[in-house]
């Protein structure tokens, strides 16, 4: 009988930290997403001191018009926008994950097969490791997850390694079937 408890305590920690692992990778993409999105309203920031800076020198034909100032300063409402909308977007998930700890449902980590990307890739495209793996994204997948599930098979690989290898993917727009390359920095 007790036996038989020391079991299914050791079987819900492993749930557990499943859990908490996926709780962890999803946390780690939302930190990403908005770290990019503070990266980019710095940049805009910066363009509007530069803006200002323009209109208050007195220049010839250089400075910037009425109509620029007014585009920039709705580029920044819309990314405003955008970042609002991405803090509710959060909101939201962590609120979901919270439900998905409380619940006790935790999404099984997938077996991938490897793969070599064909030799004839044109040589305008990024340059990536030649050895890694194609990947489906599953439903409850993301960027952090995927990393993880490959670093438990000892494919040491990160999310920003991932990103880099697949060029115009975004960690916060992963949707189901999308294939993806996953790099593996210890293949020679």
């Amino acid at each position: 009988m007790f036996t038989f408890a020391v079991c299914a305590v050791r079987g819900q920690d492993a749930a557990t930290q499943q859990q908490i692992e996926k709780l962890g990778g999803q946390i780690k993409d939302l930190t990403d997403t908005v770290e990019l999105q503070r990266k980019e309203i710095e940049n805009l920031k910066t363009q509007i001191n530069e803006l200002r800076e323009k209109v208050n020198t007195p220049q010839v034909n250089d400075s910037a018009s009425r109509e620029d100032l007014k585009k920039l300063a709705e580029q920044v409402q819309e990314i405003d926008k955008k970042r609002a909308d991405d803090n509710e977007m959060i909101r939201k998930n962590i609120e979901k994950i919270g439900k998905v700890v409380a619940s006790g449902d935790a999404p099984p980590v997938r077996a991938h097969k490897p793969v070599k990307p064909a030799d004839d890739t044109p040589t305008t495209t990024p340059p990536t490791p030649q050895n890694g793996y194609e990947y489906t994204v599953k439903a409850g997948d993301t960027l952090g997850l995927i990393a993880k599930a490959y670093r438990e098979q000892n494919v040491k690989v990160t999310t920003a390694q991932i990103l880099k290898a697949n060029p115009g993917l975004e960690a916060t727009k992963l949707y189901v079937g999308k294939k993806i390359f996953i790099p593996d920095p210890n293949a020679k």
